[in-house]
């Protein structure tokens, strides 16, 4: 029975002298007066006979949102593992990129202590050389001294000296 179909029945059984028109009456009027005439054991078999018509499906339902729940909980715990594991990747890729720059760097300290070893050759090699031509200019120096000295000797026995008499 419809909706639609029950005012008129409630019109027809209030009766001939009162007619409903569409205005006249909600579609839920007599339904009230119509409860005291159901009978509880209908009530309750028809309420037995819903349950479990539509038990074993929410069962069902209800179990299978547990199972659904129980692999969210396994895929979210699965993600977070893929997660920590990408972190630790890009950590990985930053020790490598620490390890390359270390290398560089040690490149440098090398080719560093190279240019200094070289360095220190160039100045010992110079030092050596200054140190021979001072020797060279002192003994340059000695032998002028010596040659004016000998010079002035001559000098002074080629010098006339009186003679002395005796």
């Amino acid at each position: 029975m419809s909706v639609a179909e029950r005012p008129e029945k409630a019109a027809a059984a209030a009766g001939p002298e009162r007619s409903l028109g569409p205005s006249d009456a909600s579609p839920d009027e007599g339904v009230v007066e119509d409860l005291p005439s159901i009978n509880e054991k209908a009530v309750e078999q028809l309420t037995e006979g819903l349950i479990s018509h539509y038990l074993p499906d929410l069962q069902r339902s209800k179990s299978a949102l547990q199972e659904l729940t129980q692999n969210q909980v396994v895929l979210l715990e699965t993600l977070e593992q893929e997660i920590s594991k990408f972190k630790e990747c890009n950590s990985i890729l930053d020790i490598n990129a620490l390890f390359s720059e270390a290398k560089h760097y040690h490149n440098k300290l090398v080719n560093i202590r190279n240019e200094m070893m070289m360095l220190h050759e160039k100045t010992s090699k110079l030092k050596k050389r200054a140190l021979k031509l001072q020797q060279k200019r002192q003994k340059e120096e000695l032998e002028r001294e010596q040659q004016r000295e000998k010079e002035l000797e001559r000098e002074k026995q080629l010098t006339a000296k009186p003679a002395r008499r005796m």
